[in-house]
């Protein structure tokens, strides 16, 4: 652990070892940088993700213990899967990134703060653009009623953000993400630090240098599906 915070140059060629990230404000790591598609793929190989609010310099976080889900071991309550088992909802993948992330900014700036700013919200764009991140989206008559998105690299999905506009639609993203991803052979899907609803959900906390040990094991592998938008199986609990 390091007692200082490495500023980075306008062209990152690299982060420092995720033992410099702070204890406290936990898991801080560097400022500065850029927010290209390149940069952040580099950071989320590496279990680095940017938090930050207008105004601020990019800020690059990499917390310990990390909180995680095991794809196919999302804790479904019963009158979730009731719920599910309805098909009052259609799920698809990849069919409309902007308004999913458009949505969970609002969603924050209502109740959270504005950490998906424009600046994220363009960054987060280009990457969906460049094939790195990825939206499900839940349909009630054609409207969206609920999504998450997320950035995938091999074998592992990195959850950023999800909102709901009716009660549980954002649990049913969750739901339909985590069993595609079984199907799909991904082994983890990051949560990045821990909460009472993840907890509930069935995630759980892993050590940072178990955490790179997956990341350095299954970034590289390729995934079983090529177009997420053309694979994209899951319609619900049998």
């Amino acid at each position: 652990m390091s007692d200082t915070i490495t500023l980075l140059p306008d062209h990152v060629i690299g982060f420092p070892p995720l033992e410099h990230a702070l204890k406290q404000p936990d898991g801080l790591l560097a400022i500065g940088g850029n927010l290209e598609v390149d940069t952040l793929v580099m950071a989320y190989r590496q279990g680095i993700f940017p938090w930050f609010n207008e105004g601020d310099p990019i800020l690059w976080w990499s917390p310990s213990p990390r909180m995680v889900l095991k794809p196919g071991e999302l804790y479904l309550s019963r009158s979730l899967r009731k719920l599910l088992r309805k098909s009052i909802y259609q799920i698809t993948c990849d069919h409309d990134f902007p308004a999913v992330i458009a949505a969970c900014a609002r969603i924050r700036r209502d109740s959270e703060g504005t950490w998906i700013t424009d600046k994220m919200i363009d960054a987060y764009t280009a990457l969906h653009d460049a094939g790195h991140a990825h939206s499900i989206e839940v349909w009630k008559e054609g409207r969206l009623v609920g999504g998450l998105y997320g950035v995938a690299q091999g074998r592992i999905f990195f959850a950023e953000s999800m909102f709901s506009r009716e009660s549980n639609t954002s649990k049913i993203a969750m739901t339909a993400l985590s069993e595609q991803l079984l199907a799909w052979q991904f082994e983890l899907i990051d949560c990045q630090v821990y909460s009472d609803h993840l907890d509930s959900l069935g995630a759980r906390l892993m050590p940072r240098s178990i955490f790179a040990d997956y990341l350095g094991r299954y970034c590289s592998q390729a995934p079983s599906c090529a177009n997420w938008k053309q694979e994209w199986q899951w319609n619900g609990l049998q």
